[in-house]
């Protein structure tokens, strides 16, 4: 009564063992067709390197085509980002310059200053009066000596208004500064906002010209990438052949030509970087002596490493999307007879 279990318990032991043994051995087994796996990608992706470096002049040639390629519409980038910094700093809401008439006195505009503070339509005014307005323009115009000269100040004195952001501010704004260019102490009423929203219309225009350039010249890369990987098939066609008389796969003839697209790839956006690197290193010096000249601190900003990045895997992809296609198309033409 008592061996029936025991010889149960023995049986399945074994038979757990046995299973354990087998699943040992499947894992052994899937782990080492994966380690070779990615050995062999390794070592093509290596050897594609290495042949590309051996001939380093026709290399540096097709990286040095594929950076100033892709060096023209990240530069464009660069620079509207750098324009983006300059006008982040600028109030991009309306603003209005209302200029007193000279007959009125100073106790009265400052009186007209205080009543369009308390309107709810109007954020904040500034009165600056005449004398203020020509002190500001002598620091700034550097003719201080000459306006010195003056009998009598030229300048009027200003209202600035700057209106509330609300939804459907335009109309608002432009309704507002109808009403207060009508008033009888204003004599010229001028928006502000005209330029900033000429300057906005611009940079917009710029970023879809410059996704139009980007897109054409990655076309422009795509294909020369492709002709590229198309004459080193040609080239290697007897030792594809070959390969293909012993049994290789289209994958595995396919795969040194595509790690060849993507070292090339990868080769130009190193070049793009360095191009619009050296570039924005020379022009530093100019834009920040012609930013000093407007009391400005700017200086030229040149790619951050996010963007860096994103410049490196986009180039690496479109080498390896050119090898593809290029691959695709010829490589099956190439049979063992």
């Amino acid at each position: 009564m008592s061996l029936e279990p025991r010889s149960k318990a023995k049986n399945t032991a074994r038979n757990t063992k046995a299973s354990s043994k087998g699943a040992s051995q499947s894992r052994t087994s899937v782990g080492d067709i994966m380690n070779s796996y990615f050995a062999n990608h390794r070592l093509v992706a290596q050897e594609s390197l290495e042949r590309l470096l051996r001939n380093f002049v026709a290399s540096a040639m097709t990286w040095l085509v594929i950076g100033i390629a892709l060096a023209l519409p990240t530069g464009l980038f660069v620079a509207l980002s750098n324009l983006e910094s300059v006008s982040s700093d600028w109030d991009g809401a309306a603003q209005m310059s209302l200029f007193i008439h000279k007959v009125v006195s100073e106790q009265d505009g400052r009186k007209l200053a205080s009543e369009l503070r308390l309107r709810d339509d109007i954020e904040s005014v500034e009165y600056i009066s005449r004398t203020q307005a020509l002190e500001e323009f002598q620091s700034l115009s550097g003719y201080g000596e000459v306006l010195d000269g003056l009998e009598n100040n030229p300048l009027p004195s200003v209202i600035v208004v700057k209106p509330k952001e609300e939804n459907g501010a335009a109309v608002a704004t432009e309704r507002l500064f109808e009403e207060l260019s009508e008033l009888p102490q204003v004599d010229q009423a001028v928006l502000d906002l005209e330029w900033v929203q000429r300057l906005y219309s611009m940079m917009s225009l710029g970023r879809r010209l410059t996704l139009a350039l980007a897109a054409l010249l990655s076309l422009g890369v795509l294909l020369v990438i492709g002709n590229t990987i198309r004459l080193a098939i040609e080239g290697r066609r007897d030792e594809i052949v070959i390969v293909k008389l012993v049994g290789a796969t289209n994958s595995f003839v396919r795969r040194p030509f595509l790690y060849t697209g993507l070292w090339y790839g990868f080769g130009g956006g190193l070049m793009a970087w360095f191009i619009i690197t050296v570039s924005l290193s020379w022009l530093s010096a100019p834009v920040a002596e012609l930013a000093g000249l407007y009391q400005s601190e700017f200086s030229l900003r040149g790619l951050g490493v996010g963007s860096t990045l994103l410049l490196w895997i986009s180039s690496g992809l479109l080498g390896l999307i050119g090898a593809w296609l290029a691959v695709s198309r010829h490589l099956g033409a190439i049979e063992p007879r």
